[in-house]
């Protein structure tokens, strides 16, 4: 691969675009790739295009940069796929599954990954990436997808079992959380070994030592002591109840399970510094700085920050192409990799990458009270795409009745109630399949 073909998709994401382009041109190996930016999105694949020229410069890079809104031309014979979309975007789709669940009391901080804000957003996604698969399997059989798009697990689970296309899911909760505890605890994070496991966005530190000496210890001192940051305590008092620490953050963590954001306990929003409605108030606020970071971002006399990233994905192309092996976490199907999590389900190990591709690790048995609580997110990971498999509408309803937040402050006619109120609204965004219009003409 003396010049890989890399293929951006959804590239008017363009400061995760910015990131990663700059991570992959800091290779020497890599600084003259064949760059393929594709975005639905004219205005905002535009300045991406800018944007990727002016990192190229300030690297002293020479790739070769095409902007297309083709995607069949962006995949042709594409070596990487990288996969950064959102379907149906901030408004409508995002904003329907915050206002909707309101409506019935039910709150969320990023509805992104899991409960009906999750699930929605599976329906709408899912579909999309497999479209995308097909032409993937026709015009670069060979290529590795790199998906980063939410929620991981469950369209990562359905891409598993429904397309040939070699797929990992990439996340930076792993080693963005390494940083933050090891700032916690005063040290390099450089200094410290620890391997993880479990499910994306709940994957839990199993070792975590600082030149071989456990931090956790120390971590659970800082839980107990009542010094957990402000924005973090949700996972120290998780530390304290499991004796491990989750990746994700505390905001995301605090929808995942029911303990946490209740309506008759609203004490506990405050004692545990939840931010509800997160996602949203950052969504405006990207909006309302993007014509001013756009200009920007497109001025050539404007500096330019270009500085490597903690994303794996650079790392993983750069060791394909030149065979330089490297440990990184991915999100991958459950082949013998965790005994006590269901096979076929998707998992987040470490992973071996080298020229002969992505190797994930077995990790065994995770203590069974992680595995535990993994099991109620895997519920509804399945049962949504069970439901996207099948074409039956019933198992959108399975799915939000098992997710351990909704079942703990709604009914079940609250729930059913729910989830056709967000399929509804969602219209042609769902599989025609699960539209409440099919039914009736079943």
């Amino acid at each position: 691969m003396p010049r890989p073909k890399i293929a951006f998709v959804g590239a008017g994401s363009t400061v995760f675009a910015k990131n990663l382009l700059g991570d992959i041109l800091s290779f020497e190996e890599l600084a003259e790739a064949d760059l393929r930016l594709y975005d639905i999105d004219e205005a905002r694949l535009a300045t991406t295009e800018v944007v990727a020229g002016r990192v190229a410069a300030q690297l002293g890079a020479v790739p070769s940069i095409t902007a297309t809104t083709d995607r069949e031309r962006a995949l042709d014979g594409a070596d990487f796929v990288i996969n950064m979309i959102q379907v149906g975007g901030y408004k409508p789709a995002t904003v329907t599954d915050f206002e909707i669940p309101k409506k019935y009391g039910l709150r969320q901080t990023i509805a992104d990954t899991l409960g009906v804000g999750g699930i929605m957003r599976a329906l709408r996604t899912v579909p999309v990436l497999l479209d995308m698969s097909r032409d993937m399997e026709r015009l670069c059989p060979g290529t590795l997808h790199l998906n980063y798009v939410n929620p991981m697990a469950m369209n990562m689970w359905a891409l598993q079992q429904l397309s040939t296309v070699r797929s990992v899911g990439l996340c930076h909760s792993v080693q963005h959380t390494a940083s933050l505890l090891a700032r916690d605890l005063g040290l390099d994070v450089r200094d410290i070994d620890f391997v993880c496991a479990g499910i994306n966005h709940m994957a839990f530190y199993l070792k975590f030592e600082h030149h071989g000496e456990d931090l956790y210890p120390r971590l659970q001192e800082i839980a107990a002591s009542g010094r957990a940051p402000a924005d973090n305590k949700v996972r120290y008092e998780m530390l304290r109840r499991l004796g491990y620490f989750v990746t994700e953050s505390s905001e995301h963590f605090s929808e995942y399970v029911p303990y946490f954001i209740k309506e008759r306990h609203p004490e506990l929003i405050e004692r545990f510094g939840i931010p509800l409605d997160e996602y949203p108030r950052r969504c405006e606020n990207q909006i309302a700085r993007w014509e001013a970071l756009r200009t920007s971002l497109e001025d050539p006399d404007a500096p330019l920050e270009v500085r490597r990233s903690v994303e794996y994905g650079s790392l993983i192309i750069h060791s394909m192409v030149t065979g330089q092996p490297r440990v990184v976490y991915g999100n991958v199907r459950n082949d013998h990799l965790i005994d006590n999590l269901p096979r076929g389900c998707c998992v987040e190990v470490p992973c071996l990458v080298d020229r002969n591709g992505l190797q994930p690790t077995r990790v065994g048995t995770l203590p069974p009270q992680l595995a535990a609580l993994m099991q109620t997110n895997v519920n509804v990971q399945a049962l949504t795409v069970e439901a996207l498999v099948t074409g039956r509408r019933e198992h959108v309803y399975h799915a939000a009745m098992l997710d351990p937040h909704t079942a703990a402050e709604l009914t079940l006619d609250e729930i059913w109630s729910l989830v056709d109120d967000l399929l509804d609204a969602h219209g042609d965004l769902i599989p025609p399949e699960l539209r409440r219009d099919a039914l009736v003409e079943a």
